[in-house]
């Protein structure tokens, strides 16, 4: 498999920018900076997001981090031309049948999900803060922060399925113990999005602020109470309140990442990628 992002230098990263005690000595802001459009989801995040977090959990001065956007949009989601080159090594040469080509897909998709599941296990609390669109990837990545806070503008979908995937970066795990089954299931299987207003009302968020500089005071304000708490204690509240849905996480993750091990090279993903791309409506055939 083609290694997904030339390693940065300790500190440095291309998706991500780190700040550290801008508003509070304890608090750090981790904001998705690209380098794809509306900060995508490219190689260099999925490849970077385990080393982000391992180094705020080694600084012994980050109690909490902010997880924000850069620009108009919180994120996109998955980068799908910077990720095309990973996504075409997958796809058979001929009819020949190759099972090691399954279990390639299979290591792809365990190494992509480490980005999103090292902010969930990460000793450093998460509180995100989202403006504009929050897409695909990005439900992924905020439901596995611990706190969600968005601006009125801020919309959110499980857009995999109008690409042919299957959401497999934990969102399908982790989303149901947020907002519960039923509206888990009408954005998985819909891809359909839904406001500010209606993602408080389901709880996916618990602060709605008027526009982006009020969403990242809202998620700074709240950082800074968890920050101001005694370290130890808040470690232990977390893992308490993990403890009790790891378990069903892990077997949903893994189970999901089997299937698409089968079926992400489907005839129907290239017809999704290739109508999106081409800004047309997709013809599926189930194959």
């Amino acid at each position: 498999m083609t290694n997904p992002s030339t390693a940065a230098a300790p500190g440095e990263y291309a998706s991500v920018r780190i700040d550290r005690g801008a508003r509070h000595p304890h608090v750090a802001q981790v904001t998705l900076i690209g380098p794809g459009p509306n900060n995508g989801m490219g190689p260099d995040f999925w490849a970077e997001m385990p080393r982000v977090m391992a180094e705020l959990d080694a600084d012994p001065d980050v109690r909490a981090a902010v997880i924000a956007g850069q620009g108009r949009n919180f994120t996109y989601g998955l980068d799908l031309m910077a990720m095309m080159p990973q996504f075409m090594e997958f796809l058979p040469a001929d009819s020949t049948p190759d099972a090691s080509r399954n279990e390639r897909i299979l290591d792809f998709v365990e190494t992509m999900r480490q980005a999103v599941d090292a902010v969930a296990s990460a000793r450093t609390p998460t509180v995100a803060a989202v403006q504009g669109r929050c897409i695909g990837g990005g439900m992924d990545l905020i439901s596995a922060c611990d706190v969600r806070h968005g601006s009125a503008d801020s919309t959110y979908s499980v857009r995999e399925v109008k690409v042919g995937i299957v959401a497999d970066m934990g969102s399908l795990g982790r989303l149901p113990y947020i907002i519960g089954s039923g509206l888990t299931r009408e954005l998985a299987l819909t891809g359909r999005d839904i406001d500010a207003e209606t993602a408080l009302r389901y709880g996916l968020v618990t602060h709605v602020a008027e526009d982006a500089a009020g969403v990242l005071d809202s998620a700074h304000a709240t950082a800074a109470e968890i920050a101001d708490n005694p370290p130890l204690v808040v470690r232990g509240t977390r893992e308490v309140l993990g403890r009790a849905i790891d378990g069903p996480i892990y077997e949903s993750n893994r189970y999901v990442a089997t299937w698409n091990a089968g079926f992400l090279a489907s005839a129907d993903m290239m017809e999704a990628i290739g109508s999106t791309l081409e800004k047309r409506e997709a013809r599926y055939t189930g194959r």
